[in-house]
């Protein structure tokens, strides 16, 4: 059992459609949230999740555009908010403000949520070994998460924690979208990462009046 393991997406449908047409063969496919937030298509990134019927959990993006949260935004991010806000039908905010925080698939042996599994606002970082820890896998085999937009996998024991990194905005120096691979029943993990046409995103982003620096980031990815 092969499952594919997208996260932070947010509104890239470019990077989302490569992604989705390079991944290797496939049994399933879950994200990790935000699909939603900073780049211009967040309409049609909703809708390629929803119709596939993609498990997904909320991001703090995706809450954003539905409700009232706490989590503070710099300008940058509050214009991906705001455009996801404009650009959205109502079939499309409710898909998101159904979104569950957290998840199980596949028998319980897969959890997915956002950030920490304790707080989904919270970014769970590898180089703070205190937050993050054996102690964050409950009875699952993988916990999958999203949030920092770094790429990464760790083995605690018998169980994987796995950041797929982000499909629409990594932020770890490579600028190619980023996603991952998990097998079920040989529990290893797959990294990957898939050149996509930054210039045609960085042309919508202007084009659509958002911030300059929503597009300059990706060619750096940060």
């Amino acid at each position: 059992m092969k499952v594919g393991l997208i996260s932070d997406v947010h509104g890239n449908r470019v990077a989302l459609e490569t992604v989705l047409e390079e991944m290797p063969p496939i049994d399933g496919l879950v994200c990790a949230g935000d699909v939603v937030g900073y780049n211009p298509w967040p309409a049609e990134c909703v809708d390629e999740l929803r119709d596939r019927g993609v498990p997904t959990v909320m991001g703090n993006h995706d809450a954003a555009v539905v409700e009232e949260t706490g989590f503070r935004f710099n300008a940058m991010a509050q214009a991906g908010v705001e455009h996801a806000q404009e650009r959205l039908s109502d079939e499309q905010r409710s898909w998101l403000a159904e979104l569950p925080i957290e998840r199980t698939e596949y028998d319980g042996r897969l959890k997915l949520v956002h950030g920490h599994p304790d707080d989904p606002d919270r970014y769970t970082r590898y180089t703070r070994p205190h937050e993050f820890s054996a102690r964050l896998l409950g009875e699952e085999d993988v916990l999958v998460l999203g949030h920092t937009h770094v790429q990464n996998v760790e083995r605690y024991g018998d169980g994987i924690v796995v950041n797929p990194g982000s499909v629409g905005q990594p932020r770890d120096g490579d600028p190619r979208a980023a996603y991952g691979v998990v097998d079920l029943e040989a529990m290893d993990v797959e990294l990957h990462r898939v050149e996509y046409d930054i210039d045609a995103v960085q042309a919508a982003v202007e084009e659509a009046g958002l911030p300059e620096r929503i597009g300059s980031r990706l060619a750096r990815g940060n």
